[in-house]
């Protein structure tokens, strides 16, 4: 089985039933928590544990993206959960560890890994979980960011993460069975997809099907997403909470 579940779309804050960004990926028999936003912990609940996930991506370090880290450690280290048999991996961009000391001032993030292996992404970086591939590409997002391919099953999915247009993300996305695209932006902005450069970009790239989500608060969610679909031309949809996209 090859599933994407949605569990937040919310940019840049969290609303009432929309969680900021956070996916559940499956395929190849393994389960990774895509980026980490506030309040998709919660709906990440609904479908599995954390003590069942192989791996936790963090495209970037901005809140919206990576808030609810804080509260899986919580869970981990303080809850009610049984004890992990390993840490749980983090993919992330190498500044996380420095952040979660400054939070919970420590001298650094070595007080995590009892129950958090935190791993650095870069450019290029692939990792196989069982029959699940990720590659991560360095995207242009104004700070140390990236997008994602994962493959398994003799299927592909494409994520942004939050970037503008870049090279990088074209060739995470050439011919991808799923592209999920953020359409930040009513305007172009020099880190932000608009919902015509998604459209334009799943068009490009020759994906499958388009997915658009992370719209933000100067644009409706519908708009963007028929905005997109106008110029991508090909099956498109909006990200909402709780829809599961199986196959990608």
């Amino acid at each position: 089985m090859t599933a994407l579940t949605v569990l937040g779309t919310a940019a840049p804050y969290p609303l009432p039933d929309r969680p900021c960004s956070g996916y559940l990926v499956q395929g190849g028999g393994a389960q990774v928590w895509m980026d980490t936003g506030p309040g998709s912990l919660a709906e990440l609940l609904r479908y599995t544990t954390l003590d069942q996930l192989d791996a936790v991506w963090i495209s970037h370090l901005h809140l919206d993206h990576v808030g609810d880290l804080l509260n899986a450690y919580y869970a981990l280290a303080y809850g009610l959960l049984p004890p992990l048999a390993r840490p749980l991996p983090v993919y992330a961009p190498a500044a996380l560890g420095k952040r979660l000391a400054g939070f919970f001032e420590q001298e650094d993030a070595g007080f995590v890994s009892d129950v958090l292996e935190l791993r650095e992404l870069t450019d290029g970086l692939s990792v196989q979980l069982g029959g699940l591939e990720l590659l991560s590409r360095a995207v242009e997002h104004g700070c140390d960011a990236y997008g994602l391919r994962a493959s398994a099953e003799g299927r592909s999915l494409a994520y942004s993460g939050d970037c503008a247009p870049c090279p990088a993300l074209d060739e995470l996305a050439a011919d991808a069975d799923l592209l999920l695209c953020e359409a930040d932006s009513g305007e172009e902005a020099a880190v932000h997809h608009t919902p015509e450069q998604a459209g334009a970009l799943a068009r490009r790239t020759g994906v499958r099907r388009l997915v658009v989500t992370h719209v933000g608060p100067s644009l409706r969610p519908a708009e963007a997403t028929a905005r997109a679909a106008e110029v991508f031309g090909g099956p498109t949809v909006c990200a909402e909470v709780g829809q599961t996209l199986d196959p990608w």
